[in-house]
């Protein structure tokens, strides 16, 4: 049996040798480059039981994908079954799995007095503990991780040697005699506690509404009293993040239970190995005597970003403070994360009070997954640990496509034959610190799997620091360039990852991509098959005062559509939300027709519809007008407006009398939560009219807007009810964190096709489509 699939470094040897003695067979089982052999002998109904034990009761943590079994002669020498070492050369195949939440026996051990890793932080198995953050190099094997500078003492080698023992070659393996240790420092360096003691004074200061900066397992986090109003505030003005949402994290799930509504399937991704940030619905009513979660975590927001501990770090501090903590990056806004005491120090020592540190080097910065629950499945909204970097299963190919991704919440991603490497999220690329991690990731993607790639692909857009690189990158290997159109790449990243081979509908909604024609798009409608598409339909444009500013002003986006809509006397409707300066230079250059480029994009629309129903005129961070426009949305019911559909090259979504209804239920005083219902309503409608019109069966659903869960569930419900088999991404984000994918999976197309007039030695060109 060749055994293929996320099989190697999850105890999958171990379990494989003791279900065969069980049953009495006889054989062996051991790595073979990307797959597990297993030679097996036995009576037949053993056999049987064998094989299909073998895939219902294998690890946690291993994902076989696919069993090949070929019959051989009896081997009548074999008297016991054996793990065999390695006999063949290592493939470089993208089989590491990803950084696993602890196990409920470590959890058991750290609690339980007289196990000897009680309390200790660092307790792992086969089933739990680091993976992806501290591996080097392959095999996956001590000797290439982080860990290699610990050497084993002798009951832990006693562990790791022992195939009947759940820590059987558990390469993190350590306990208190012979591992990692804590230390707490003050923001100037100087060691203040070490061990357990560390633990429990960093604990004390928290529950005290101090600030401490925690050496996690991908890097640092940012730890305060969630109930502590001063506290928050103080972290947020130091972090320079004044409204975007904290995460939580709670002790347990029973707490958790007592401040949000938790569902079964959400209690389930709490409790999964991989153990993601959840957006959950929080109570409106609380148990008397439960102190409220203060304002400052999300100011505004029905739902929080909850999480469990998932580290005996976690668990330990988490059990000594005895409440829910903001758990947060650690790193001021927009920067990447810190992974190193020195590092830490340095970058956030203006930030945090206390420091708890470990001496555990991580080797890459693994941030938290962010997901949620939609219609009954989990939903990637940042795909990082837990989950980076496990495969998707691409159409079979020999290429070797590097793709660097997007400018904003970027990953990068590296082709290997039939499979995908996603790598972990890095972020914005607006500054130096996040492009040079963009382009360690780039270096450390290809040195871990020794792969030259035969092509880069990258977006279209050319001033992006990741399009830059790609250039660089593309004359350093002497390979082509491909350039992906940034709504192509987000529905081409949703086909590979529901394995569509086209021809679809994609509905890419988002804030702005480049396009083909050099403007910004964002409201699109393309017809999408392999490595091409065709624009057939789009949101009409507006102009955008001051072009990217828009996006951090949404009462710009308002002046715009406006002007738009009815000309400067139009723009009075909100000329208080600017001062008389600003107001007459914006009316100027709209009248001017100067640094007021035309969007497509439904996220500018959002914005602006936003600030008319009295949402944020300015925002400091990504989605926030829109988020308030949802909010405010949900809390009403049903309503309707209309938008209508214009036929001219393309189909346009033409917002016109959408925008005259909205303005003159506002001045009838119509409730504006009823008007922001409508307006969700009537863009899930000018989607099911255009889908309509064209006549595609099957319908793609990415980009940012499709974080927006009443206009998802909208469109989702009215297509399907029409008919229309419906796709939105799932285990890759539908916003920006998914391009990178997008990306490969049309590059590999072009490839695959020999379309080679697609790509560039250094310089993108238009992809196939326009």
């Amino acid at each position: 049996m060749t055994v293929s699939g996320i099989v190697q470094g999850v105890g999958f040897r171990p379990f494989v040798y003791q279900l065969a003695n069980k049953l009495g067979l006889t054989g062996f089982v051991r790595n073979e480059s990307s797959s597990v052999r297993i030679q097996v002998q036995g009576p037949g109904a053993a056999l049987e039981e064998f094989r299909s034990r073998l895939l219902l009761e294998s690890p946690p943590q291993a994902r076989i994908e696919s069993v090949e079994i070929r019959v051989l002669p009896p081997d009548l020498s074999e008297k016991e079954f054996w793990i065999a070492s390695s006999s063949e050369p290592w493939a470089k195949a993208p089989v590491i799995p990803a950084d696993l939440a602890t196990c409920e026996e470590c959890r058991r051990e750290i609690f339980t007095p007289g196990e000897r890793r009680y309390r200790y932080p660092f307790t792992n198995c086969t089933n739990c503990g680091p993976r992806w953050s501290i591996i080097r190099g392959l095999p996956y094997d001590r000797p290439v991780t982080s860990m290699a500078q610990f050497e084993m003492c002798r009951d832990c080698r006693r562990e790791y040697e022992n195939p009947a023992d759940r820590r059987f070659h558990a390469q993190p393996i350590a306990c208190p005699q012979c591992g990692p240790s804590l230390r707490l420092l003050a923001p100037d360096g100087v060691v203040l506690a070490e061990k357990d003691q560390a633990l429990r004074k960093a604990a004390g200061a928290v529950r005290e509404g101090k600030i401490l900066a925690l050496l996690g397992l991908g890097g640092f986090q940012l730890v305060v009293d969630a109930t502590a109003s001063p506290a928050v505030q103080t972290l947020r003005e130091r972090k320079r993040r004044p409204h975007k949402p904290f995460a939580v994290m709670f002790p347990t799930l029973e707490a958790a239970s007592r401040w949000c509504e938790i569902s079964g399937e959400e209690a389930q991704a709490l409790l999964s190995p991989q153990a993601p940030i959840l957006l959950v619905r929080r109570r409106t009513h609380l148990p008397p005597g439960l102190p409220r979660i203060a304002e400052e975590v999300a100011p505004g927001n029905p739902y929080l970003g909850v999480m469990l501990p998932y580290t005996p770090l976690h668990h330990l501090l988490m059990a000594e403070i005895g409440g829910p903590v903001v758990c947060t990056s650690g790193n001021l806004s927009e920067e990447p994360m810190s992974i190193t005491p020195e590092e830490g120090l340095a970058r956030l020592g203006k930030i945090a009070d206390l420091f708890l540190v470990h001496d555990r080097p991580i080797v890459r910065p693994v941030d938290d997954s962010v997901a949620r629950i939609f219609r009954g499945r989990i939903q990637l909204l940042r795909r990082a640990r837990g989950y980076a970097p496990l495969p998707c299963r691409m159409p079979r190919g020999s290429s070797k496509i590097l793709a660097v991704g997007a400018h904003q919440k970027n990953t990068v991603a590296l082709l290997l034959g039939p499979s995908a490497v996603v790598g972990a999220h890095i972020g914005d690329l607006d500054n130096i610190l996040s492009q040079k991690v963009h382009r360690r990731a780039i270096e450390d993607l290809l040195s871990f799997y020794e792969v030259i790639p035969e092509a880069i692909a990258c977006d279209l857009h050319p001033d992006y620091a990741s399009t830059l690189l790609a250039q660089e990158l593309s004359r350093h290997f002497g390979v082509p360039l491909v350039s992906v159109q940034h709504h192509h790449a987000h529905i081409a990243a949703c086909m590979a990852e529901h394995h569509l081979e086209g021809p679809v509908l994609g509905v890419a909604w988002d804030g702005a991509g480049y396009g083909t024609d050099g403007t910004v798009w964002g409201g699109e409608f393309l017809i999408v098959e392999g490595g091409n598409f065709r624009r057939v339909g789009s949101l009409r444009p507006f102009p955008l005062p001051g072009g990217e500013k828009a996006s951090r002003e949404p009462r710009r986006s308002a002046l715009g559509l406006l002007y738009a809509h009815g000309g400067l006397a139009s723009c009075s409707v909100i000329q208080h939300l600017f001062t008389g300066q600003e107001f007459a230079i914006l009316q100027e250059i709209l009248k001017k027709n100067i640094y007021s480029p035309v969007s497509s994009s439904v996220g500018r629309l959002f914005d602006a519809v936003a600030t008319l129903l009295g949402a944020s005129p300015t925002t400091t961070f990504e989605g926030q007008a829109a988020m308030e426009l949802e909010f405010q949305a949900t809390a009403a019911g049903p309503s309707r407006y209309r938008a209508e559909l214009v036929e001219k090259d393309l189909l346009l979504i033409d917002w016109g009398p959408l925008v005259e209804a909205i303005l003159s239920d506002l001045k009838a005083g119509r409730d504006p939560a009823e008007i922001a219902w409508a307006f969700h309503e009537a863009l899930a409608e000018s989607i099911c009219q255009v889908a309509s019109r064209l006549g595609q069966a099957t319908v793609v659903l990415s980009g940012g807007c499709f974080q927006n869960r009443l206009l998802s569930e909208l469109t989702i419900d009215k297509l399907q009810e029409r008919g229309f088999q419906v796709y939105w991404p799932e285990a890759y984000p539908p916003n920006d964190g998914g391009i990178a994918l997008g990306q490969l999976a049309v590059a590999q197309a072009l490839l695959r096709n020999g379309e080679r007039k697609y790509l560039s030695e250094g310089r993108p060109q238009a992809p196939a489509g326009e």
